[in-house]
C-alpha cells in the first residue's frame, strides 16, 4: 500500500524533530566537543550553537540543491566543500563584528567543518529532501544545539563562578537594590570552580541528559496512554509483556509494524485496509483456481467426445 500524505514529513515536524525529539546533545549525544569544551558559560555556548546553526541551515539549503547534480561517488568530499565555505564565512563574520566571541571559541569555529551533526544531516536529510524541508531541518538541529549548548554553560557558569551571561550575582543584586546583608552573604559564597573546569562539564552534561530523558519518556508515556484511551481499551500502558491480561487479548492495539509517526488509530485503519486487501486476493485466487479447474474439466470432455467419434 503507498504510504499516506500524512506520514510525509512537514516543516513543523521536521522543526520540532531536531530541536526535541532528536537534539543533537541531549538524545544523539552528537558533537561533544564543542558540547564539552566551550560551555564554560553561557554566553560561549550561545555563539557557538547559532554560528553552527547558520553553518548547518545553509549547507543543507545549497546540498539539497545540489542533491541531483553532486555525484554519489564524491558526495561526502562536496558536502565537505560546501560546508566549508559557510564555516570560512561565518569566521570572517564573527572575526570583524564580535572578536571577544571569536578569540573565546578559537580553533572550535574552524573545526565546525568536521562537526558530525552537520556532516551527519547533509547525508541523512539534505541529500534526499528538497531546500524547503532540509531548511527547517537545519533550524531545528541547529537551535536544538544552541538550546543545549546554552543550557550547559549557563548551570556550569551559575555553580562555578556565580555569574548568569557574565554577570555576577554581587553585581545583579546591586541592579535590584537588595539589602546590604544579602550583599554581604552573596559576596562570602566561594563558587564551586570545579563545573568550569573540564570535570565540570561531564557533571552537568550527564545530569542534563538524564534530565531531559526523564522529561522525554514521561510525554511519550502521556500520550500513548491517550491514544489508546481513544480506543475504549483499557489497555492504556501498551506493555505486552507487563500485562495481566496478555494471555486473552489479542494485541489488536499494539501494532509491532507500526509506520514512523503513525498514531494507534492510523494504524488501526492501515491494519483494516490490509485485512480487507488480503480477503480480496484471497477471493481472486479461488475464482481463478475455479476457472482453471473448469476449463481443464471442458478440455477434458472435448478430448473424450474426439476420441468417441472417431
Amino acid at each position: 500500500m503507498a504510504k499516506s500524505s500524512k506520514n510525509k514529513p512537514t516543516c513543523s515536524s521536521v522543526f520540532l524533530n531536531g530541536l526535541i525529539k532528536e537534539n543533537p546533545t541531549f538524545v544523539l549525544m552528537l558533537g561533544m566537543c564543542p558540547t564539552l569544551a566551550v560551555t564554560s558559560s553561557a554566553i560561549n555556548g550561545m555563539g557557538m550553537g547559532l554560528t553552527t546553526t547558520v553553518v548547518l541551515t545553509m549547507s543543507n539549503i545549497i546540498i539539497s540543491l545540489l542533491r541531483k547534480v553532486i555525484p554519489d561517488k564524491v558526495r561526502i568530499p562536496a558536502f565537505i566543500v560546501i560546508i566549508a565555505s559557510f564555516v570560512t564565512i561565518v569566521g570572517q563574520f564573527l572575526e570583524a563584528f564580535v572578536p571577544s566571541l571569536n578569540a573565546s571559541l578559537g580553533i572550535f569555529i574552524p573545526l565546525i567543518v568536521v562537526n558530525c551533526i552537520i556532516l551527519g544531516r547533509a547525508e541523512a536529510f539534505a541529500s534526499k529532501n528538497n531546500p524547503l524541508l532540509s531548511a527547517f531541518d537545519g533550524i531545528g538541529m541547529g537551535l536544538g544545539f544552541t538550546v543545549a549548548l546554552t543550557c550547559i554553560g549557563l548551570v556550569r557558569e551559575i555553580i562555578g563562578a556565580h555569574k548568569v551571561f557574565g554577570v555576577s550575582f554581587y553585581h545583579l543584586a546591586e541592579l535590584i537594590h537588595a539589602p546590604q546583608g544579602v550583599l554581604n552573604w552573596i559576596d562570602k559564597q566561594d563558587p564551586i570552580a570545579i563545573f568550569v573546569m573540564a570535570p565540570g562539564a561531564f557533571f552537568v552534561l550527564a545530569a542534563l541528559t538524564a534530565a531531559m530523558n526523564k522529561i522525554r519518556f514521561s510525554l511519550e508515556a502521556k500520550g500513548k496512554k491517550a491514544e489508546a484511551a481513544k480506543f475504549g481499551s483499557g489497555c492504556v500502558d501498551l506493555d505486552c509483556a507487563n500485562c495481566a491480561d496478555a494471555g486473552t487479548c489479542n494485541h489488536k492495539f499494539i501494532d509491532t509494524d507500526a509506520v514512523p509517526g503513525e498514531s494507534l488509530e492510523e494504524g488501526a485503519k492501515r491494519r483494516e485496509a490490509e485485512k480487507e486487501e488480503a480477503k480480496k486476493e484471497v477471493k481472486e485466487e479461488a475464482k481463478a483456481e475455479e476457472n482453471s479447474s473448469d476449463s481443464s474439466e471442458e478440455t477434458q470432455d472435448t478430448a473424450s467426445e474426439e476420441k468417441e467419434d472417431k
